[in-house]
């Protein structure tokens, strides 16, 4: 699971690779018919941008290139980079002086360029939203592909995967309360590389196993924050044991889930799919919400940005105005983490030094089997 996201950037940049090399090799059968002329530089434009763009996300989630790397003027650079390619587009679709292969060589060489400097820049912790981002772009080039060759299937699943990839990333964009302008100019996600301006500071408490089991056994009510930290430690089977002891205590057991916790979309959903956790115990942010005040225990695991009350509270914040899972209005907090470092955007979690919050440090899966272990002895 901690390698699914990357697997899947892998396999949509295979696929935006596949529409840019139909076009590259229908163009001289199309090259006289200006509609089917469009339809290939357009599908080699949206094509080539989602592969070089899939590679660069696979390389940041697999940790090659784990910091992003910001050019001068980079906004204005993309900017210049988009029009000079549609430029082209129109030039070899209404001049015929520029209708030949020289000209969609560079086309494709722009292409490529624009999608290797659109994700070098975003931050890891918004990979979700460029993974849905350029799976739309791959979509969007099948169902060029399909209109090329007429080929009603091929653009039926083309039109299917870009339109949900697209509603997908305006979901995204709402939970991470970006607008989708900045998405598709890269003019977001600081991610790892933004600065901490968090005033948090003071001291952390831990909470034994033993302590975290007695006051689990005696709530009415525990949820559950899931994060990566969780699909790291393979932890998935284990937190669904403890789940059902605790419902056979006669504890009521949700888990809250943050839209883009984890690595791509639905990350989190799948993880416990996995092992076999109810659907409907899978309870979204804007739903669970509501219920933190009457939560006896909000137990997160592996999770951190999406529960850090800076970004309802620190407008210095680069998280800021990003809506997050309001597990500070439960009567106790337990955050299971290996250590105080900071999570995946890169800043400190105000949330730690809650008076509320207890840390139970160490790796998930042990944690958790500990924890359950203790739990089958009451």
């Amino acid at each position: 699971m901690t390698k699914m996201p990357e697997l899947v950037s892998l396999f949509n940049g295979m696929g935006g690779a596949c529409a840019a090399l139909i076009s590259l090799v229908e163009y001289p059968h199309y090259a006289d018919n200006k509609l089917s002329l469009l339809t290939i530089a357009l599908g080699l434009l949206i094509g080539s941008i989602s592969f070089s763009g899939s590679i660069i996300a696979y390389l940041k989630l697999n940790g090659t290139l784990n910091k992003p790397i910001r050019l001068p003027s980079y906004n204005i650079l993309n900017a210049v980079l988009v029009l000079v390619c549609f430029g082209l587009i129109l030039g070899m679709v209404f001049v015929p002086a520029l209708n030949n292969q020289a000209m969609l060589l560079v086309l494709l060489t722009l292409s490529l360029l624009y999608g290797v400097l659109f994700v070098l820049p975003i931050g890891g912790a918004d990979m979700p939203v460029v993974i849905s981002l350029l799976n739309s772009f791959t979509g969007v080039a099948a169902a060029f592909g399909g209109f090329l060759y007429n080929n009603q299937v091929m653009l039926t699943g083309g039109i299917l995967v870009g339109s949900a990839g697209t509603l997908l990333t305006i979901v995204m964009c709402r939970a991470m309360n970006r607008p989708l302008f900045n998405v598709v100019f890269g003019a977001f996600g600081g991610g790892a590389a933004a600065v901490d301006n968090s005033t948090a500071g003071g001291s952390v408490k831990d909470i034994s196993t033993a302590d975290l089991a007695t006051l689990m056994f005696y709530s009415k009510k525990v949820v559950i924050v899931p994060g990566y930290g969780l699909a790291v430690a393979q932890a998935q089977q284990i937190i669904r044991e403890l789940e059902n002891i605790l419902e056979a205590n006669g504890v009521e057991v949700k888990y809250a889930i943050h839209p883009v916790a984890g690595r791509m979309p639905g990350h989190m959903n799948v993880l416990l799919a996995e092992s076999n956790v109810p659907y409907e115990k899978l309870v979204e942010m804007d739903e669970i919400n509501p219920e933190f005040p009457s939560t006896d225990v909000v137990f997160v695991v592996g999770a951190n940005d999406v529960v850090n009350p800076a970004a309802k509270t620190n407008p210095a914040s680069p998280i800021y105005g990003m809506p997050i899972l309001d597990v500070e209005q439960a009567a106790h907090i337990v955050v299971n983490k290996r250590s105080m470092n900071a999570g995946y955007a890169g800043i400190d979690n105000e949330l730690f030094y809650n008076p509320k919050t207890s840390m139970l440090f160490g790796d998930a899966k042990k944690a958790l089997t500990d924890l359950v272990n203790e739990l089958k002895q009451m």
